[in-house]
This record gives C-alpha cells, sequence and structure tokens, in this order.
C-alpha cells in the first residue's frame, strides 16, 4: 500500500470511529448525524464500512434500538480514548504549554453543590481562565448519572451514598449533619436531642428520591423509629426558609448554613455520619485539559494535593 492510501484510509478509519462512538453516545443513528453535520446514510455507510473492514458486527440491530455487541464493546472501548485524544490534541498540546485559553468545560451537579460547594473554585477558574466557556447544569441524582454516562458533561460534583460499577466517587470535602428548628421551637433551647425527640415533630425534606431522605429513612429504622414528613422541598435554601416560618423542622449538612439564618442549630453527628462531597466521573472518560485545571483549583479550595492519582478516573 502506498503512502498516499495509507494516509487515506487512517483518516477515514479515524471518521468512522468517530461516527460509531457518536451513535453510541447518542443511541441513535439519526442524532449522531446531527452531531456530526452529516446525512443519516452516511453515518450508516461509515459504520458499514467499519465493521466490513474489522470483520465484526457492532449493533444488535432490533427496531429503533441500537444495542452494542460484544464486539462492539471492545471496539468502543478501544475507539473512544482514542476518538477523544484526537479531538482534544490542540487543545491538550496548547495545555501542556501553558496555554489554556480556549475551550468548552460542562459540570454537572445539584443545588446545593452549585450554592455551597462550587462558588469559589468556579470563581478562581473563572478569573484564571477567562475565555473558556463553563456550563454548569443544575441536575442531580440519576439525572446526573445519565448526563454523565452519555458525555454531556465532563463530570458532576455532588454527594453519593451508592456508587455504580461504571462510576468514580472522589471526596473532597465533608461536613457535619445538624437539626434546624424554628427560634420558638420546644427543642430550641435544647443542647442536644434524641432521634426520640425528633420523631416527635413533623419534618421538611428534599424529595424521596434524593439521597437524604434515604439516609434519614435508614437512621430512624436503625433505632426503630418512624419519622413523619410534612413537606417536601427541593433546595437547602427553601428548607431554611419553611424552617424559619415554622412549618416544620429539619435534618440538614451544616455547608448550607450561614449563620445569618433566623432558627437554631442542634449537632446531629452521634446519629447521622458526615456528608461527603466529592467529584463524580465516569470510569475511562479522558478529562479535557480544561476539566482537569478546574479539579486541580477545587482540590485547592479544599486543601487537597492535586497528584496524579486524585486525578485519574480510570480505575
Amino acid at each position: 500500500m502506498d503512502t498516499d492510501k495509507k494516509s487515506y484510509y487512517k483518516n477515514n478509519r479515524l471518521k468512522q470511529m468517530r461516527a460509531f462512538c457518536e451513535v453510541v453516545r447518542t443511541g441513535s443513528v439519526t442524532l449522531a448525524a446531527q452531531r456530526l453535520f452529516l446525512s443519516q446514510p452516511s453515518v450508516t455507510l461509515q459504520i458499514q464500512a467499519m465493521e466490513r473492514e474489522m470483520g465484526v458486527t457492532v449493533f444488535e440491530r432490533r427496531g429503533p434500538v441500537l444495542k452494542l455487541t460484544p464486539d462492539g464493546e471492545a471496539l468502543h472501548a478501544l475507539a473512544k480514548p482514542l476518538v477523544l485524544g484526537i479531538d482534544s490534541l490542540q487543545e491538550n498540546f496548547a495545555a501542556q504549554h501553558g496555554k489554556l485559553d480556549s475551550g468548552v468545560l460542562n459540570i454537572g451537579a445539584g443545588e446545593s453543590t452549585i450554592l455551597y460547594i462550587l462558588p469559589e473554585a468556579v470563581s478562581r477558574f473563572v478569573t484564571a481562565h477567562p475565555r473558556i466557556q463553563l456550563k454548569i447544569d443544575n441536575v442531580t441524582g440519576r439525572d446526573g448519572l445519565k448526563m454523565l454516562r452519555a458525555d454531556e458533561i465532563d463530570f458532576a460534583v455532588g454527594s453519593m451514598l451508592d456508587v455504580p460499577d461504571d462510576i468514580t466517587y472522589q471526596p473532597v470535602a465533608t461536613f457535619d449533619p445538624a437539626l434546624i428548628v424554628p427560634l420558638n421551637h420546644p427543642l430550641a433551647s435544647h443542647p442536644s436531642v434524641t432521634l426520640e425527640e425528633i420523631s416527635q415533630y413533623g419534618l421538611i425534606l428534599p424529595p424521596r428520591h434524593l439521597s437524604t431522605w434515604r439516609m434519614v429513612k435508614y437512621v430512624f429504622q436503625q433505632h426503630n423509629l418512624t419519622f413523619t414528613v410534612t413537606l417536601e422541598a427541593g433546595g437547602w435554601e427553601v428548607i431554611k426558609k419553611y424552617v424559619e416560618l415554622g412549618m416544620g423542622i429539619s435534618i440538614v449538612t451544616d455547608i448550607c448554613l450561614t449563620g445569618t439564618e433566623k432558627l437554631v442549630s442542634i449537632p446531629l453527628n452521634q446519629y447521622f455520619p458526615q456528608r461527603g462531597y466529592g467529584l463524580v466521573l465516569r470510569k475511562g472518560r479522558f478529562l479535557s485539559p480544561q476539566a482537569r485545571r478546574f479539579v486541580e483549583i477545587l482540590q485547592e479550595v479544599y486543601g487537597l494535593d492535586s497528584t496524579p492519582t486524585q486525578l485519574s478516573v480510570r480505575d
């Protein structure tokens, strides 16, 4: 094979791999074609050509649903970091030479994380790299993991109780649990409280699909006690306001307490574990230079060394 043919072959293979990876990411040939600014038949032909050349079938085609075959999964594991590496070659080269002044960074985080965990890191990052486009998606739980697995965000920052097999969680900071009550509440004058005392009053908690509800339920069950939820409200700021208004009491993480609230905070360390917040990463995800820099800054904010081990997402 002469030089020109080799060059054409390699360039064509990259196009095929990029089309293949985009179909896997979006789950749709139509969406992949839109993202790549190609026609749907072009994407289909590229994948079919790749299958012929590799001697494999990468998708099980069952109507509109595309499912990777075992060969497809193996090929995707090899192809994805190669495609991502080529597509971000210029940015990586610039970053190695101290020129991190362009690109996009997408982060997923829940409201409490956005309000209390990220502000200092975001401020430092934007000040140091004003030409990088930073986007923070307000997502939690299953929605955040869905975006992470679809590579719609570079990483997430938040709290996790259960870590799926395809996800890596790296703690960054921990905070203490606390009971918050209105100023005139019967428990307000108590330096400490028991779970039995708490169970006598209605709780205001975040929606039940979030980790706080599950943790409260688990702790009360461990002590053979029940609790009543009088109100579900999204976001610690909303919960604090409703507690101030005397609509109930709540169990929160003290990261959300500024000391200016019109309520009383009582430690609950004897019953509830500390709440950790950290980086949520998809295993095998190629972190861009922009993402790595933000991670370094976040770790600096919370007094962690930015070592290669802490930045690794391939464990």
